[in-house]
């Protein structure tokens, strides 16, 4: 099949607004009844809790049979239950999970249950547990949940995704396991409102709301994604959770594109005892392997530890490509005192990749298809592309007697890359041949964030509100040398060639050399405000200071650039109103800021973008917020952001790189529907609908206003993801579909006078997932990728002249895999 021609199997148009109508019916409504949830007093249910803290067991319980459980805020705390394996009703199970402990069960009618202490009545303010997690708690692993209790990522504050006046996702420790994520890049491609695209074979940007993400966070701490080539994509084996709020972020990470706040939270060690070991095997002989070990180091649990280990070795879909990808995750938590507790991490992430340097497929002079083999590959036994990145993280919190906090945290990493590799390109001046450019190169990134907040609740006119006060600091240091490119190929035909004849060549090191030094420090602070009983106002500022320095070297040719800006202002506003008990109104605004490191046709640094994020929303939480669902409509307007020039010829770097053009003033506008947990308590679920069109709304070019400022961006998306726990005898099995749709994307120009279009029509992706529990101890999990075999490019070229970057989609494949825990 065509890559870019029309799939007989893509979503039709009526289906496809069907879908996004129905998602929209389920969010608007009034109200979402809880009869779904109610129990049967003579129903029964099939339990797999093993022994273990009694929080984390009430809450898997509850997540099972959907009650709403209630106690005492502590009450459970420092507490053990027995677990509960079997077939029971929700008393009786109740009443067994709670053996060994001071707590009682009494029914309070519709499924609710309040937890007491035996012999004594409670009457104080009760915490309550509902659906899946704990309804105070961020940590997702254990819940058995597509959603969590609370995010921090937008404001630093401990808020609900309800509470939250931003489009917020959360990919779950459940849905990592139930989809089988392994990295970052697989996380975003299941996240509504984001786009994965490949530059290279080992090489990856991510999107959101039509521009790209520069930046990724590490428990709240940002590192600048700009120098992905030597960032290793986040193994999800050691992270509790993946938080994203779409839309611009400046308060919190200071300069940044308005696209998403990405966050990864680490797992944290446990209070008990736990470990597992997970193996799995797929297609083209890929095999990977987690092991998972976390518990107390001394007898009192006050100092505890956890450790995480993954490798992974295996082949591809393309010719000759294969990956050995490693990691290492350790943690400590020290109870230093009743209100002190230290956090200490590191990880070590190592990839040995026989990849290329680009790895994409070329297109005719035109920008047509060449009908290429989706396991066609231009890679010569010699290539390679590795990296290695440790990373070490500290955090302090100490907690005051009025609920206050300080917490102190620091991330520093350091990466490298190795490369000796090569792609097929066009000379300008002679485009009818096909050629395979090499060159290598040694890049190294080291980079520092810190953080130091502090937070807690205040009265003012009878009511309590809430402040961050905050400082951070960030650099990253980058340096890099490598060589031009040296041809071991000409003249090559795409459809009969044979790399395993190239030579290997000699290159020289040192034909250039990069050097980047970045520096920021902001002062924050926001406040929640609580203006009536219904109406929340949260507000926001930030001042920044930012230095960045930039050294090229290109065989003696020395260029320096240098950009600096002090105190720049950042504001950010949001007001909510909550409509009832489910639903909540909110609109927020946030400045723009972003330095750009991009060089316009004559090598000279094009200046800072700036520009204003509107959004507005509704937001519904049901059954305690084991369920979330959200509407968000958002504009965006930027001005002098950069965008790559047509013609590539005529930058003064080329054919080594790229240039830019300032593109006047950018608008991106469009909605965002999710719908995030569990619609019953068997039935868990992830969808959402994401629009984003982003334009030129001026530019010195007039031919350009009214024109897609990103074409290559898919301007629709529907992504959904299903569990369902099958009932009565077949309740060891879970059956779940995984579905993907984008509209067409396409890049066009003119090189040296030849016009040209790269496209790839609209599709979807369908995968099919099962778990079965074999014992108390064992999961098995069977998964079918992209069932219907569906041939499309996951990434198409940006031109037709330098490295191609047209990637196929990854064809039917298997995954099987086995999880013990002990």
């Amino acid at each position: 099949m065509n890559a870019h021609s029309p799939s007989k199997r893509r979503l039709p148009a009526a289906i496809h607004l069907a879908l996004i109508g129905a998602l929209s019916v389920t969010v608007l409504g009034t109200s979402l009844t809880t009869s779904a949830w109610a129990q049967d007093s003579s129903a029964q249910y099939h339990f797999d809790i093993p022994a273990g803290p009694l929080e984390a067991a009430i809450a898997r319980f509850s997540s099972i049979t959907g009650s709403s459980i209630s106690f005492q805020p502590g009450a459970a705390s420092q507490q053990r239950s027995p677990g509960l394996q079997g077939n029971h009703g929700v008393l009786q199970g109740l009443q067994q999970l709670l053996g060994g402990s001071n707590l009682q069960a009494v029914e309070l009618g519709s499924g609710s249950f309040t937890l007491i202490v035996r012999d004594k009545a409670m009457t104080l303010e009760a915490t309550s547990i509902t659906g899946s997690s704990l309804r105070n708690s961020a940590t997702t692993e254990g819940t058995g949940s597509y959603t969590t209790g609370v995010t921090s990522t937008a404001t630093k504050m401990n808020l609900s995704i309800r509470e939250t006046p931003q489009s917020v996702s959360v990919v779950t420790r459940q849905q990592i396991e139930d989809q089988g994520l392994s990295t970052i890049n697989d996380a975003a491609m299941k996240t509504p409102g984001l786009n994965m695209q490949k530059n290279g074979a080992e090489r990856y940007n991510l999107y959101a709301r039509g521009f790209p993400v520069d930046n990724i966070m590490y428990d709240g701490l940002p590192i600048d994604l700009n120098s992905t080539d030597t960032i290793s994509p986040a193994n999800l084996a050691m992270y509790d959770r993946v938080e994203i709020v779409r839309g611009a972020n400046g308060l919190i990470q200071g300069t940044g594109n308005p696209s998403a706040a990405i966050n990864l939270v680490r797992k944290r060690p446990t209070a008990e005892f736990q470990s597992s070991i997970n193996l799995s095997a797929g297609s083209w002989d890929n095999y990977r392997s987690e092991l998972d070990v976390s518990g107390p180091l001394i007898e009192n649990g006050k100092l505890r530890g956890r450790a995480v280990a993954s490798y992974q070795d295996g082949n591809s879909f393309q010719d000759e490509l294969s990956k050995e990808h490693s990691l290492f995750y350790a943690i400590g938590e020290a109870e230093i005192s009743d209100s002190t507790t230290l956090t200490l991490s590191y990880n070590h992430q190592n990839e040995n990749n026989n990849v290329a340097w680009g790895g994409g497929l070329p297109t005719a002079v035109n920008g047509g298809d060449l009908h290429l083999s989706r396991s066609t590959s231009f890679l010569a036994n010699w290539e390679y592309w590795d990296k290695e990145m440790d990373t070490l993280h500290l955090e302090l919190q100490y907690r005051f007697d009025n609920d206050w906090a300080l917490r102190v945290s620091g991330n520093r990493s350091w990466s490298s890359l190795n490369y000796y590799g090569g792609y097929p390109a066009r000379r300008a001046n002679n485009l009818g041949s096909l050629r395979y450019n090499v060159s290598g190169g040694q890049y190294k990134d080291t980079q520092s964030s810190y953080d130091i907040y502090l937070n807690g609740p205040f009265q003012l006119l009878n009511r309590t509100h809430e402040i961050v006060l905050g400082y951070s600091y960030r650099e990253n240091d980058y340096d890099t040398h490598g060589s031009g490119t040296t041809a071991v190929a000409t003249d090559i035909d795409p459809h009969s060639f044979d790399p395993g004849s190239w030579a290997k060549p000699s290159v020289n090191l040192y034909d250039f050399m990069d050097i980047r030094d970045m520096t920021q420090e902001g002062l924050y602070a926001t406040g929640r405000f609580t203006l009536n009983d219904q109406l929340k106002l949260i507000v926001g500022t930030r001042l920044d200071w930012y230095d960045y320095q930039y050294l090229y070297n290109w065989k003696g040719d020395i260029s320096i650039t240098e950009a600096k800006e002090t105190r720049h202002l950042t504001r950010y506003a949001g007001l909510l109103y909550d409509l009832d008990q489910n639903h909540t109104l909110y609109t927020s605004y946030t400045d723009i800021f972003q330095p750009q490191s991009n060089r316009n046709t004559s090598g000279q640094l094009i200046d800072p973008i700036e520009g204003k994020n509107y959004e507005v929303g509704i937001k519904g939480e049901y059954f305690d917020g084991a369920l979330n669902a959200s509407i968000a409509i958002f504009l965006i307007d930027q001005e002098n952001r950069s965008s790559e020039v047509d013609d590539p010829t005529t930058c003064n770097v080329y054919p080594s790189s790229t240039c830019y053009e300032p593109a006047g003033k950018v608008r991106s506008k469009g909605i965002e529907i999710e719908l995030n947990g569990a619609i019953t308590p068997a039935w868990q679920l992830a969808a959402g609908y994401a629009f984003a069109e982003a334009k030129y709304k001026k530019d010195a070019n007039t031919a350009n206003e009214g024109k897609l400022f990103d074409t290559d961006i898919p301007r629709h998306q529907f992504k959904a993801t299903s569990m369902y726990n099958l009932p009565n005898a077949l309740n060891r099995w879970r059956v779940g579909a995984s579905f993907y749709y984008q509209s067409a994307v396409y890049n066009e120009g003119t090189t040296s006078g030849q016009n040209w279009k790269v496209e790839q029509e609209d599709y979807s992706v369908i995968d099919l997932i099962t778990t079965y529990k074999a014992s108390e101890h064992l999961d098995l999990r069977f998964a079918l990728n992209n069932l219907l075999d569906e041939k499309y490019y996951q990434s198409i070229g940006q031109n037709i002249s330098t490295w191609p970057t047209t990637f196929y989609g990854a064809p039917r494949n298997f995954q099987v895999s086995a999880t013990y825990r002990f």
